[in-house]
């Protein structure tokens, strides 16, 4: 169970009793937890890494001083339920196990919890328990199996690097936008195809690395960012699908709608006065959005169109990265014929 070495360390440590603070076992073979922690309540740091563990004992949870928990490289098949005793918890190291899933409340205490490590496991979901996690700062979920993350993820507000790279998403949650002080966001070798507009609303966002996706176009807005790595995606190929159409026939809401949102811009002051009585209709109007090409509103007819752009200057990028196509949208064809050469059509949408 022990390793002659284990044994000596561990003897050393409940020698000093509550005034040990640091517990180093990492490597020593052990392929049981020792109950014999719960004799070292002033314990501030355990380190159990690199052993065969299969499960955490019940003991653990009388560590309520703990700050640091390193249990990576073991054999355990969950985030146990015990973690969440530890109140006192800031850093906790599950790497490199057998985990597939989150013991039921295991999330509960740990709301001084600011790094969590899940990487090189078998995680297919995570559960909406993850936002109680209110101090999280850092959490990397690289090598999982995670097909989607939940939307209550993005209600981590304090979180400011999200590593998810090496799974098999498909798609982010829009409410992505919520995460404000996001600073790093890795999503490297997943199946993404689309990036929500509500990317665009990171505004802390400063190193984004979306390499070796199915990524076509990049949403349009102002990230400042530092760093960009897009390889291997489609959007570098610029090969996007012409799709030119006949004008259709507008809807009266549509043509009222262009209207009076581009007279309000002129500050037509009648529309302006009479728009403060009208709540519903001004909660349409704000629905609105302006065309790329003539500056002009539109409510819910539009081509969806991608342009390419060079790289911001500030921007570290891959050498190979010349234009990024980002997302626009374009509201009549007489203005998708006066575009640019470097602005591509993709679909007409019509919202219902």
């Amino acid at each position: 169970m022990y390793s002659p070495m284990a044994e000596r360390l561990l003897v050393r440590a409940l020698k000093g009793g509550k005034n040990t603070k640091i517990v180093t076992l990492n490597g020593k073979k052990i392929t049981k937890m020792p109950s014999t922690l719960e004799k070292l309540p002033g314990l501030k740091t355990l380190d159990l890494q690199n052993n065969r563990i299969p499960k955490v004992c019940p003991e653990i949870s009388t560590l309520t001083q703990l700050t640091s928990l390193n249990l990576g490289n073991n054999l355990l098949e969950e985030v146990p339920e015990e973690m969440k005793y530890l109140t006192s918890l800031k850093k906790l190291h599950l790497f490199g196990n057998r985990i597939h899933r989150f013991a039921s409340g295991a999330c509960d205490g740990l709301q001084n919890l600011i790094l969590l490590s899940l990487n090189n496991n078998q995680l297919t979901w995570i559960p909406p328990e993850v936002s109680r996690l209110k101090s999280l700062t850092y959490l990397s979920i690289n090598h999982n199996w995670l097909a989607s993350i939940p939307r209550e993820l993005c209600f981590l507000k304090n979180l400011s690097e999200l590593q998810l790279n090496y799974n098999q998403l498909i798609c982010i949650a829009e409410e992505i936008k919520f995460l404000k002080n996001l600073q790093k966001l890795f999503l490297v070798r997943n199946n993404i195809e689309v990036l929500p507009e509500g990317f665009c609303d990171l505004i802390n966002l400063r190193s984004l690395d979306i390499a070796g996706n199915v990524i076509q176009i990049f949403p349009s807005g102002n990230l400042k960012l530092r760093e960009f790595y897009c390889e291997e995606n489609p959007l570098l190929m610029k090969q996007p699908v012409h799709a030119v159409k006949q004008e259709g026939v507008w809807r009266l809401q549509e043509i009222t709608s262009r209207f009076i949102m581009n007279q309000l811009a002129e500050k037509n002051l009648f529309l302006m006065q009479a728009f403060e009585w009208y709540p519903q209709v001004r909660n349409i109007i704000s629905q609105g959005r302006k065309c790329a090409i003539c500056g002009k509103s539109f409510l819910a007819v539009w081509l969806e169109c991608v342009e390419f752009v060079p790289p911001s200057k500030n921007w570290k990028i891959s050498r190979n990265l010349q234009l990024v196509p980002l997302r626009i949208l374009i509201c009549s064809y007489k203005c998708f014929n006066q575009r640019g050469p470097n602005v591509f059509g993709i679909a007409q949408v019509e919202s219902r």
